[in-house]
């Protein structure tokens, strides 16, 4: 939380935008792309067939605002939004861990 004053109008913490449905934990794998991260969240399906686990994951591009700015390696918390662009549904609510 580098900016208290933010006037984003897509931040979810400061902002007027809502958060509803999905709110997923996963790792920030890519950063490059101005306002927008990649995050990855890694989980397990279990395949009745073979009585195992199979281990999965999802890269989801979240709306990164400029006060929270996440970083890549960085454990972040996503919340599903309406849609803010093309591909992104989702955006970063907070920084878990660096």
């Amino acid at each position: 939380m580098a900016d208290s004053q933010c006037d984003d109008k897509k931040c979810p913490v400061h902002g007027p935008l809502s958060l509803r449905g999905a709110k997923l934990t996963g790792r920030v794998i890519s950063a490059k792309a101005k306002k927008t991260a990649i995050v990855e969240i890694d989980y397990t399906r279990y395949i009745y067939k073979y009585e195992r686990y199979l281990r999965k994951r999802s890269r989801i591009p979240a709306y990164n605002p400029d006060c929270i700015s996440a970083k890549e390696g960085d454990t972040v918390n996503i919340g599903e939004t309406r849609r803010l662009s093309k591909t992104k549904s989702f955006a970063v609510t907070g920084i878990v861990k660096q």
